[in-house]
């Protein structure tokens, strides 16, 4: 019981989340550059971020590359993992970090010192999610 309160309450906290993500090259094109969330709220993208991103990679991965990137937060850990469903996601947290990183699956595992980099240059195209493991 207490485990399906907890999974209700987290449900609650990741509403914030987009309910699609857009690719990059479509976000550039548009005039207000943003998702909507599961909340019914829009999130808007940094115009300067969307570029910075675009200025890392070539036009085919602007194509692939869905915002925002999400960030799984676990609890106790001294970690975070940044969800890569390809590898444009890592190519773009490894040039951000200027580091070389290595995905497991499907995930790139960073530490609390180089989230802080990640969300200080990604503060708009970057969110967090609270993933329901207990």
């Amino acid at each position: 019981m207490l485990q399906e309160c907890l999974k209700g309450e987290l449900r609650v906290v990741n509403a914030h989340l987009p309910s699609k993500q857009k690719p990059l090259s479509d976000l550039l094109g548009e005039e207000y550059p943003h998702v909507l969330c599961n909340d019914g709220s829009v999130h808007l993208f940094s115009r300067k971020e969307l570029k910075y991103l675009a200025s890392l990679i070539d036009t085919d991965e602007q194509k692939a590359l869905l915002l925002p990137i999400l960030i799984e937060v676990s609890a106790g850990q001294g970690e975070m993992a940044i969800i890569c469903p390809g590898e444009v996601e890592e190519k773009v947290i490894s040039k951000v970090l200027d580091m070389p990183l290595t995905p497991r699956q499907k995930k790139v595992m960073i530490y609390k010192p180089q989230l802080a980099i990640v969300r200080k240059l990604l503060r708009t195209t970057t969110q967090y999610l609270f993933p329901p493991k207990l």
